[in-house]
Protein backbone atom coordinates (compact mmCIF):
# COMPACT_ATOMS: atom_id res chain seq x y z
CA UNK A 1 0.00 0.00 0.00
CA UNK A 2 1.87 3.63 -0.97
CA UNK A 3 1.15 5.94 1.95
CA UNK A 4 0.51 9.50 1.50
CA UNK A 5 0.44 10.43 4.76
CA UNK A 6 3.17 13.40 5.99
CA UNK A 7 3.96 11.69 9.36
CA UNK A 8 6.55 10.02 7.42
CA UNK A 9 8.44 13.35 7.79
CA UNK A 10 8.80 12.42 11.67
CA UNK A 11 11.86 10.52 12.32
CA UNK A 12 11.25 7.09 13.55
CA UNK A 13 7.42 6.50 13.45
CA UNK A 14 7.08 3.80 11.49
CA UNK A 15 4.86 2.50 8.38
CA UNK A 16 2.55 0.92 10.32
CA UNK A 17 1.39 3.94 12.40
CA UNK A 18 1.93 6.10 9.37
CA UNK A 19 -0.47 3.63 7.63
CA UNK A 20 -3.34 3.71 10.68
CA UNK A 21 -2.75 8.06 10.43
CA UNK A 22 -3.77 7.83 6.93
CA UNK A 23 -7.09 6.04 7.50
CA UNK A 24 -7.83 8.10 10.46
CA UNK A 25 -7.71 10.97 7.92
CA UNK A 26 -4.51 12.71 9.82
CA UNK A 27 -3.29 13.75 6.46
CA UNK A 28 -0.43 16.20 7.78
CA UNK A 29 0.73 16.68 11.25
CA UNK A 30 -0.17 19.65 13.67
CA UNK A 31 1.77 22.18 15.72
CA UNK A 32 1.81 20.39 18.47
CA UNK A 33 2.99 16.95 16.72
CA UNK A 34 5.38 18.42 14.85
CA UNK A 35 7.16 19.35 17.88
CA UNK A 36 6.45 16.79 20.24
CA UNK A 37 6.73 13.61 18.46
CA UNK A 38 10.68 14.16 17.64
CA UNK A 39 11.38 14.78 20.96
CA UNK A 40 9.47 11.81 22.69
CA UNK A 41 10.79 9.98 20.28
CA UNK A 42 14.01 10.53 21.17
CA UNK A 43 13.37 9.59 25.06
CA UNK A 44 12.99 13.00 26.57
CA UNK A 45 9.88 13.82 28.52
CA UNK A 46 7.80 16.47 27.51
CA UNK A 47 5.81 19.21 28.43
CA UNK A 48 2.89 20.22 25.65
CA UNK A 49 1.47 23.87 25.55
CA UNK A 50 -1.43 23.83 23.38
CA UNK A 51 -4.85 25.29 22.52
CA UNK A 52 -7.79 23.09 22.55
CA UNK A 53 -8.62 21.09 19.34
CA UNK A 54 -4.64 20.55 18.58
CA UNK A 55 -4.35 17.59 18.09
CA UNK A 56 -3.12 16.80 21.23
CA UNK A 57 -3.99 12.96 21.64
CA UNK A 58 -2.13 12.15 18.61
CA UNK A 59 1.33 13.66 20.10
CA UNK A 60 1.46 11.16 22.79
CA UNK A 61 -0.17 8.57 21.58
CA UNK A 62 1.87 7.69 18.34
CA UNK A 63 5.44 7.99 20.63
CA UNK A 64 3.95 5.18 22.86
CA UNK A 65 3.40 3.14 20.13
CA UNK A 66 6.20 3.40 18.25
CA UNK A 67 8.05 2.58 21.85
CA UNK A 68 5.22 -0.43 22.33
CA UNK A 69 6.22 -2.05 19.05
CA UNK A 70 9.72 -2.36 19.56
CA UNK A 71 9.91 -3.02 23.57
CA UNK A 72 6.17 -4.90 23.59
CA UNK A 73 4.93 -5.37 27.54
CA UNK A 74 2.02 -5.18 29.14
CA UNK A 75 1.07 -2.36 31.42
CA UNK A 76 3.31 -0.08 29.50
CA UNK A 77 1.29 3.49 29.60
CA UNK A 78 -0.74 4.95 32.12
CA UNK A 79 -3.42 7.90 30.88
CA UNK A 80 -4.43 10.47 33.42
CA UNK A 81 -7.14 12.84 31.98
CA UNK A 82 -10.08 15.01 34.78
CA UNK A 83 -13.47 13.46 32.86
CA UNK A 84 -14.26 10.40 31.90
CA UNK A 85 -15.66 10.92 28.54
CA UNK A 86 -12.26 12.34 27.87
CA UNK A 87 -10.83 9.18 28.57
CA UNK A 88 -13.20 7.12 26.44
CA UNK A 89 -12.23 8.79 23.64
CA UNK A 90 -8.39 8.70 24.09
CA UNK A 91 -9.06 5.02 24.37
CA UNK A 92 -11.08 5.23 20.61
CA UNK A 93 -7.69 6.79 19.80
CA UNK A 94 -5.18 4.50 20.79
CA UNK A 95 -6.95 1.32 19.64
CA UNK A 96 -7.38 3.09 16.49
CA UNK A 97 -4.07 3.23 15.91
CA UNK A 98 -2.91 0.54 17.11
CA UNK A 99 -5.67 -1.77 15.56
CA UNK A 100 -2.67 -2.96 12.90
CA UNK A 101 -0.57 -4.21 16.19
CA UNK A 102 -3.21 -4.99 18.63
CA UNK A 103 -2.74 -2.58 21.00
CA UNK A 104 -5.71 -3.37 23.93
CA UNK A 105 -6.34 -0.36 26.09
CA UNK A 106 -8.75 -0.24 29.06
CA UNK A 107 -10.89 2.88 30.59
CA UNK A 108 -11.16 3.27 34.47
CA UNK A 109 -13.40 5.84 35.49
CA UNK A 110 -16.09 6.27 37.92
CA UNK A 111 -20.00 5.29 37.37
CA UNK A 112 -18.53 2.16 35.92
CA UNK A 113 -18.87 -1.46 38.14
CA UNK A 114 -15.49 -1.57 39.77
CA UNK A 115 -15.80 -5.72 39.59
CA UNK A 116 -15.53 -5.87 35.95
CA UNK A 117 -13.00 -3.12 35.59
CA UNK A 118 -11.00 -5.33 37.98
CA UNK A 119 -11.75 -7.99 35.38
CA UNK A 120 -10.63 -5.36 32.74
CA UNK A 121 -6.85 -4.91 34.76
CA UNK A 122 -6.63 -8.72 35.43
CA UNK A 123 -5.99 -9.43 31.72
CA UNK A 124 -3.06 -6.45 31.75
CA UNK A 125 -3.51 -3.99 28.65
CA UNK A 126 -1.24 -2.34 27.67
CA UNK A 127 -2.67 1.15 28.12
CA UNK A 128 -4.57 2.17 31.14
CA UNK A 129 -7.00 5.39 30.58
CA UNK A 130 -8.30 6.74 33.99
CA UNK A 131 -9.43 9.64 36.32
CA UNK A 132 -6.98 9.53 39.04
CA UNK A 133 -9.98 9.04 42.06
CA UNK A 134 -10.88 5.87 40.53
CA UNK A 135 -7.42 4.62 39.80
CA UNK A 136 -6.32 5.23 42.92
CA UNK A 137 -9.54 3.07 44.13
CA UNK A 138 -8.01 0.06 42.30
CA UNK A 139 -4.37 0.59 43.11
CA UNK A 140 -5.52 0.31 46.91
CA UNK A 141 -8.11 -2.45 46.83
CA UNK A 142 -7.24 -4.64 43.39
CA UNK A 143 -5.76 -7.57 44.53
CA UNK A 144 -2.79 -7.83 42.60
CA UNK A 145 -3.32 -5.08 40.33
CA UNK A 146 -0.09 -2.55 40.48
CA UNK A 147 1.85 -0.38 37.93
CA UNK A 148 5.43 -0.80 39.14
CA UNK A 149 6.43 -1.67 35.36
CA UNK A 150 5.05 1.17 33.78
CA UNK A 151 7.05 2.78 31.21
CA UNK A 152 5.21 6.09 30.53
CA UNK A 153 3.00 8.30 31.92
CA UNK A 154 0.88 11.04 30.00
CA UNK A 155 -1.15 13.74 32.26
CA UNK A 156 -3.53 15.00 29.68
CA UNK A 157 -5.78 18.39 30.53
CA UNK A 158 -3.06 18.76 33.46
CA UNK A 159 -4.26 22.04 34.70
CA UNK A 160 -7.83 21.03 34.88
CA UNK A 161 -7.20 17.89 36.82
CA UNK A 162 -5.14 19.57 39.15
CA UNK A 163 -8.00 22.53 39.08
CA UNK A 164 -10.46 19.35 40.21
CA UNK A 165 -8.83 19.07 43.47
CA UNK A 166 -7.29 15.50 42.20
CA UNK A 167 -3.38 16.97 44.21
CA UNK A 168 -3.30 14.34 46.36
CA UNK A 169 -4.66 11.19 44.12
CA UNK A 170 -1.91 12.54 41.36
CA UNK A 171 0.72 12.10 44.35
CA UNK A 172 -0.69 8.60 45.44
CA UNK A 173 0.25 7.56 41.60
CA UNK A 174 3.39 9.17 41.17
CA UNK A 175 4.56 7.14 44.62
CA UNK A 176 3.60 3.77 43.46
CA UNK A 177 5.28 4.04 39.77
CA UNK A 178 8.62 3.69 39.00
CA UNK A 179 10.80 6.88 38.55
CA UNK A 180 12.94 5.69 35.55
CA UNK A 181 9.36 6.26 33.51
CA UNK A 182 8.65 9.00 30.09
CA UNK A 183 6.18 11.48 31.37
CA UNK A 184 4.35 13.44 28.58
CA UNK A 185 2.72 16.15 30.43
CA UNK A 186 -0.10 18.73 28.51
CA UNK A 187 -1.83 21.18 29.48
CA UNK A 188 -3.34 24.31 28.01
CA UNK A 189 -1.99 26.46 30.17
CA UNK A 190 1.31 26.86 32.51
CA UNK A 191 -0.46 27.49 36.16
CA UNK A 192 1.59 27.30 38.88
CA UNK A 193 -0.09 24.03 39.92
CA UNK A 194 0.98 22.62 36.84
CA UNK A 195 4.17 24.31 37.13
CA UNK A 196 4.94 22.96 40.62
CA UNK A 197 3.69 19.19 38.86
CA UNK A 198 5.91 19.62 36.15
CA UNK A 199 9.38 19.80 38.93
CA UNK A 200 7.51 16.79 40.68
CA UNK A 201 7.33 14.68 38.03
CA UNK A 202 9.35 15.64 35.17
CA UNK A 203 12.80 15.06 34.70
CA UNK A 204 14.44 17.78 32.33
CA UNK A 205 11.87 18.42 30.40
CA UNK A 206 11.68 19.95 26.78
CA UNK A 207 8.95 22.49 26.67
CA UNK A 208 7.03 22.33 23.44
CA UNK A 209 5.02 25.51 23.33
CA UNK A 210 2.30 25.98 20.25
CA UNK A 211 0.18 28.64 22.32
CA UNK A 212 1.95 30.77 25.37
CA UNK A 213 -1.81 33.01 25.63
CA UNK A 214 -5.24 32.78 25.53
CA UNK A 215 -6.37 32.65 22.11
CA UNK A 216 -8.79 31.01 19.28
CA UNK A 217 -8.30 29.62 16.37
CA UNK A 218 -7.89 31.56 13.61
CA UNK A 219 -10.89 29.83 11.14
CA UNK A 220 -13.51 30.42 14.07
CA UNK A 221 -16.12 33.18 13.35
CA UNK A 222 -17.06 34.59 16.72
CA UNK A 223 -20.58 36.85 17.36
CA UNK A 224 -22.49 38.16 20.27
CA UNK A 225 -26.20 38.79 20.31
CA UNK A 226 -27.08 41.40 23.33
CA UNK A 227 -30.93 40.49 24.12
CA UNK A 228 -33.13 40.65 27.36
CA UNK A 229 -32.90 37.78 29.44
CA UNK A 230 -36.73 36.83 29.57
CA UNK A 231 -36.44 36.58 25.38
CA UNK A 232 -33.34 33.78 25.52
CA UNK A 233 -35.09 30.93 24.64
CA UNK A 234 -36.61 32.90 21.49
CA UNK A 235 -33.58 34.18 20.08
CA UNK A 236 -31.98 30.69 20.44
CA UNK A 237 -34.72 28.79 18.92
CA UNK A 238 -34.56 31.70 16.28
CA UNK A 239 -31.10 31.05 15.39
CA UNK A 240 -31.63 27.22 15.47
CA UNK A 241 -33.89 27.83 12.67
CA UNK A 242 -31.54 30.41 10.87
CA UNK A 243 -28.40 27.82 10.59
CA UNK A 244 -30.84 24.72 10.11
CA UNK A 245 -28.77 22.05 8.54
CA UNK A 246 -25.65 22.63 10.89
CA UNK A 247 -24.89 20.87 14.03
CA UNK A 248 -25.25 22.56 17.58
CA UNK A 249 -23.26 22.45 20.59
CA UNK A 250 -25.22 24.67 23.27
CA UNK A 251 -23.29 25.05 26.12
CA UNK A 252 -25.69 26.33 29.75
CA UNK A 253 -24.25 27.23 33.14
CA UNK A 254 -26.12 24.64 35.24
CA UNK A 255 -27.53 20.46 35.12
CA UNK A 256 -30.90 21.80 35.32
CA UNK A 257 -31.26 24.50 32.68
CA UNK A 258 -29.05 22.31 30.47
CA UNK A 259 -32.30 19.07 30.81
CA UNK A 260 -35.23 22.10 30.71
CA UNK A 261 -33.30 23.50 27.54
CA UNK A 262 -32.90 20.04 26.15
CA UNK A 263 -36.96 19.57 26.71
CA UNK A 264 -37.84 23.03 25.53
CA UNK A 265 -36.11 22.15 22.37
CA UNK A 266 -37.16 18.61 21.88
CA UNK A 267 -41.20 20.02 21.97
CA UNK A 268 -40.46 22.38 19.85
CA UNK A 269 -39.50 19.31 17.10
CA UNK A 270 -35.57 19.63 17.23
CA UNK A 271 -33.47 17.02 17.96
CA UNK A 272 -31.86 17.93 21.18
CA UNK A 273 -30.21 15.64 23.86
CA UNK A 274 -28.25 16.89 27.16
CA UNK A 275 -25.19 15.92 28.77
CA UNK A 276 -24.52 16.76 32.17
CA UNK A 277 -22.85 15.62 35.33
CA UNK A 278 -26.33 14.69 36.95
CA UNK A 279 -26.79 11.89 34.35
CA UNK A 280 -25.78 8.63 34.61
CA UNK A 281 -22.52 7.40 33.16
CA UNK A 282 -24.14 4.99 30.53
CA UNK A 283 -26.77 8.02 29.63
CA UNK A 284 -23.90 10.57 29.17
CA UNK A 285 -21.97 8.45 26.62
CA UNK A 286 -25.23 7.46 24.98
CA UNK A 287 -25.87 11.17 24.24
CA UNK A 288 -22.43 12.13 23.28
CA UNK A 289 -22.43 8.54 21.01
CA UNK A 290 -25.52 9.35 19.65
CA UNK A 291 -24.41 13.55 18.65
CA UNK A 292 -21.04 12.08 17.20
CA UNK A 293 -22.97 9.41 15.12
CA UNK A 294 -25.25 12.69 13.49
CA UNK A 295 -28.51 10.72 15.21
CA UNK A 296 -28.75 14.03 16.94
CA UNK A 297 -27.75 17.43 15.68
CA UNK A 298 -27.89 19.92 18.97
CA UNK A 299 -25.99 18.82 22.08
CA UNK A 300 -26.97 20.34 25.01
CA UNK A 301 -23.98 20.76 27.48
CA UNK A 302 -22.27 21.74 30.88
CA UNK A 303 -18.90 22.35 31.14
CA UNK A 304 -17.74 18.89 31.22
CA UNK A 305 -17.95 18.60 27.93
CA UNK A 306 -15.57 22.02 27.07
CA UNK A 307 -12.58 20.09 26.83
CA UNK A 308 -10.93 17.59 25.44
CA UNK A 309 -13.79 15.96 23.46
CA UNK A 310 -13.26 15.41 20.14
CA UNK A 311 -16.51 15.75 17.99
CA UNK A 312 -15.64 16.03 14.63
CA UNK A 313 -18.79 18.17 13.03
CA UNK A 314 -19.24 20.92 15.07
CA UNK A 315 -20.32 23.53 13.06
CA UNK A 316 -21.80 25.90 15.35
CA UNK A 317 -21.23 26.92 19.40
CA UNK A 318 -23.65 29.08 21.40
CA UNK A 319 -22.79 29.91 24.68
CA UNK A 320 -26.00 29.64 25.39
CA UNK A 321 -25.60 31.04 29.22
CA UNK A 322 -21.97 33.09 29.40
CA UNK A 323 -19.06 31.81 31.25
CA UNK A 324 -17.91 32.83 34.69
CA UNK A 325 -14.59 32.10 33.92
CA UNK A 326 -13.32 33.69 31.07
CA UNK A 327 -11.02 30.88 30.35
CA UNK A 328 -13.90 28.86 29.85
CA UNK A 329 -14.83 30.45 26.51
CA UNK A 330 -11.70 29.47 24.83
CA UNK A 331 -12.38 25.45 25.69
CA UNK A 332 -16.36 26.04 25.02
CA UNK A 333 -15.59 27.55 21.35
CA UNK A 334 -12.98 25.16 20.39
CA UNK A 335 -15.38 22.56 20.35
CA UNK A 336 -15.45 23.89 16.90
CA UNK A 337 -13.46 24.90 13.76
CA UNK A 338 -11.12 21.97 15.22
CA UNK A 339 -8.09 20.82 13.36
CA UNK A 340 -7.90 23.03 10.62
CA UNK A 341 -11.92 23.08 9.76
CA UNK A 342 -14.12 26.14 9.93
CA UNK A 343 -16.41 27.19 12.44
CA UNK A 344 -19.00 29.83 14.26
CA UNK A 345 -19.62 30.32 18.15
CA UNK A 346 -22.44 33.00 19.00
CA UNK A 347 -22.46 34.01 22.89
CA UNK A 348 -25.84 35.09 24.25
CA UNK A 349 -25.32 38.50 26.39
CA UNK A 350 -28.14 39.83 28.49
CA UNK A 351 -28.05 42.56 30.76
CA UNK A 352 -26.53 40.89 33.53
CA UNK A 353 -23.77 39.50 31.76
CA UNK A 354 -21.69 42.72 30.24
CA UNK A 355 -18.94 42.52 32.54
CA UNK A 356 -18.59 38.67 31.84
CA UNK A 357 -18.51 39.48 28.09
CA UNK A 358 -16.24 42.41 28.70
CA UNK A 359 -13.47 40.32 29.90
CA UNK A 360 -13.97 37.53 27.55
CA UNK A 361 -12.81 40.16 24.89
CA UNK A 362 -10.19 41.60 26.82
CA UNK A 363 -9.04 38.04 27.00
CA UNK A 364 -8.75 36.94 23.45
CA UNK A 365 -7.66 40.58 22.67
CA UNK A 366 -10.40 41.40 19.58
CA UNK A 367 -14.29 42.97 19.84
CA UNK A 368 -16.73 40.47 18.76
CA UNK A 369 -19.31 41.66 15.92
CA UNK A 370 -22.72 41.20 16.55
CA UNK A 371 -24.77 38.44 15.08
CA UNK A 372 -27.63 39.71 12.27
CA UNK A 373 -30.82 39.38 13.71
CA UNK A 374 -34.66 40.48 12.83
CA UNK A 375 -36.04 40.94 15.86
CA UNK A 376 -39.43 41.25 14.04
CA UNK A 377 -39.17 37.12 13.58
CA UNK A 378 -37.98 36.72 17.01
CA UNK A 379 -40.91 37.95 18.83
CA UNK A 380 -43.32 35.82 16.29
CA UNK A 381 -42.16 33.27 18.36
CA UNK A 382 -42.59 33.73 21.85
CA UNK A 383 -46.36 32.50 22.09
CA UNK A 384 -45.42 28.98 20.99
CA UNK A 385 -41.49 29.04 23.08
CA UNK A 386 -43.80 30.35 25.96
CA UNK A 387 -45.85 26.90 25.69
CA UNK A 388 -42.80 24.80 24.89
CA UNK A 389 -41.44 26.43 28.24
CA UNK A 390 -44.44 25.48 30.03
CA UNK A 391 -44.70 21.31 29.00
CA UNK A 392 -40.79 21.79 29.51
CA UNK A 393 -40.87 22.88 33.29
CA UNK A 394 -44.11 19.86 33.81
CA UNK A 395 -41.77 17.36 32.26
CA UNK A 396 -39.05 18.44 34.55
CA UNK A 397 -41.21 18.35 37.19
CA UNK A 398 -42.20 14.58 36.68
CA UNK A 399 -38.72 13.98 35.16
CA UNK A 400 -37.78 14.91 39.15
CA UNK A 401 -40.66 12.97 40.81
CA UNK A 402 -39.74 10.13 39.06
CA UNK A 403 -36.14 9.66 39.98
CA UNK A 404 -37.28 10.44 44.01
CA UNK A 405 -39.76 7.59 43.72
CA UNK A 406 -37.34 5.20 42.07
CA UNK A 407 -34.14 6.00 43.19
CA UNK A 408 -32.82 6.89 39.74
CA UNK A 409 -30.55 8.75 38.47
CA UNK A 410 -30.93 7.96 35.10
CA UNK A 411 -31.85 11.28 32.35
CA UNK A 412 -35.59 10.89 30.99
CA UNK A 413 -35.51 13.85 28.19
CA UNK A 414 -36.02 11.29 25.40
CA UNK A 415 -38.93 9.07 27.40
CA UNK A 416 -41.03 12.45 28.27
CA UNK A 417 -44.26 11.77 28.45
CA UNK A 418 -47.17 13.90 26.54
CA UNK A 419 -45.99 17.43 26.36
CA UNK A 420 -44.27 17.36 22.71
CA UNK A 421 -47.73 15.91 21.68
CA UNK A 422 -49.29 18.72 22.79
CA UNK A 423 -46.86 21.32 21.74
CA UNK A 424 -47.37 19.69 18.49
CA UNK A 425 -50.76 20.02 18.84
CA UNK A 426 -52.31 16.62 20.06
CA UNK A 427 -54.51 16.21 23.35
CA UNK A 428 -53.15 16.06 26.60
CA UNK A 429 -54.48 12.81 28.71
CA UNK A 430 -57.61 14.53 31.75
CA UNK A 431 -56.61 14.58 35.14
CA UNK A 432 -59.04 12.71 37.13
CA UNK A 433 -59.24 13.13 41.09
CA UNK A 434 -60.44 10.82 43.80
CA UNK A 435 -61.50 11.22 47.69
CA UNK A 436 -61.18 9.07 50.96
CA UNK A 437 -62.54 10.42 54.14
CA UNK A 438 -60.39 9.44 57.29
CA UNK A 439 -61.63 10.38 60.86
CA UNK A 440 -58.67 11.10 62.68
CA UNK A 441 -59.11 11.09 66.40
CA UNK A 442 -55.41 13.39 67.44
CA UNK A 443 -53.25 15.28 66.08
CA UNK A 444 -50.22 13.45 64.95
CA UNK A 445 -51.63 10.00 64.85
CA UNK A 446 -49.76 8.33 62.40
CA UNK A 447 -52.44 6.00 60.30
CA UNK A 448 -51.27 3.43 57.61
CA UNK A 449 -53.44 4.24 54.80
CA UNK A 450 -53.79 0.86 52.05
CA UNK A 451 -54.20 1.34 48.43
CA UNK A 452 -54.92 -1.69 46.44
CA UNK A 453 -51.99 -2.20 43.76
CA UNK A 454 -50.03 0.16 45.38
CA UNK A 455 -47.50 0.44 48.29
CA UNK A 456 -49.38 1.04 51.77
CA UNK A 457 -48.40 5.04 52.85
CA UNK A 458 -48.49 5.82 56.54
CA UNK A 459 -50.08 9.95 56.74
CA UNK A 460 -50.14 12.03 59.82
CA UNK A 461 -52.94 13.77 60.62
CA UNK A 462 -53.40 17.43 60.44
CA UNK A 463 -54.71 20.33 62.59
CA UNK A 464 -58.27 20.11 63.29
CA UNK A 465 -58.56 16.12 63.24
CA UNK A 466 -57.98 16.17 67.27
CA UNK A 467 -62.10 17.59 66.92
CA UNK A 468 -63.04 14.27 65.17
CA UNK A 469 -63.20 16.63 61.41
CA UNK A 470 -62.39 14.60 58.77
CA UNK A 471 -59.21 14.89 56.20
CA UNK A 472 -59.93 14.36 52.42
CA UNK A 473 -56.71 12.73 51.32
CA UNK A 474 -56.61 13.39 47.41
CA UNK A 475 -55.35 10.90 44.81
CA UNK A 476 -54.20 11.86 41.25
CA UNK A 477 -54.28 9.66 38.14
CA UNK A 478 -54.28 9.66 34.77
CA UNK A 479 -57.06 8.44 31.91
CA UNK A 480 -59.05 7.09 34.36
CA UNK A 481 -62.87 7.61 34.51
CA UNK A 482 -64.28 9.68 37.85
CA UNK A 483 -65.56 7.61 41.08
CA UNK A 484 -67.71 8.52 43.81
CA UNK A 485 -67.04 9.95 46.55
CA UNK A 486 -65.74 7.23 49.16
CA UNK A 487 -65.80 4.80 46.72
CA UNK A 488 -62.92 2.19 46.28
CA UNK A 489 -59.39 3.21 44.68
CA UNK A 490 -58.27 2.26 41.37
CA UNK A 491 -55.18 0.24 41.06
CA UNK A 492 -53.40 2.66 39.24
CA UNK A 493 -53.48 5.50 41.27
CA UNK A 494 -50.18 7.08 41.39
CA UNK A 495 -50.42 10.31 43.80
CA UNK A 496 -51.52 11.47 47.30
CA UNK A 497 -51.92 14.74 49.18
CA UNK A 498 -53.69 16.34 51.93
CA UNK A 499 -56.64 18.45 51.51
Amino acid sequence: MVISNRFLTNPGVTDVLCEACDQLGWKVPTKIQIEAIPVALQGRDVIGLAETGSGKTGAFALPILQALLETPQRLFALVLTPTRELAFQISEQFEALGSSIGVQSTVIVGGIDTMSQSLALAKKPHVIIATPGRLVDHLENTKGFNLRALKFLVMDEADRILNMDFETEVDKILKVIPRDRKTFLFSATMTKKVQKLQRAALKNPVKCAVSSKYQTVEKLQQYYIFIPSKFKDSYLVYILNELAGNSFMIFCSTCNNTQRTALLLRNLGFTAIPLHGQMSQNKRLGSLNKFKAKARSILLATDVASRGLDIPHVDVVINFDIPTHSKDYIHRVGRTARAGRSGKSITFVTQYDVELFQRIEHLIGKKLPAFPMQEEEVMMLTERVAEAQRFARMELREQGEKKRSRNDDDDDTEEAIGVRNKVAGGKKKKRKAFYYRLSLAHVGTMVPVFLPGTPSETITSGPGSSYGLPLLIHYEQFGQSDSALGEQAEPSLQKARLV
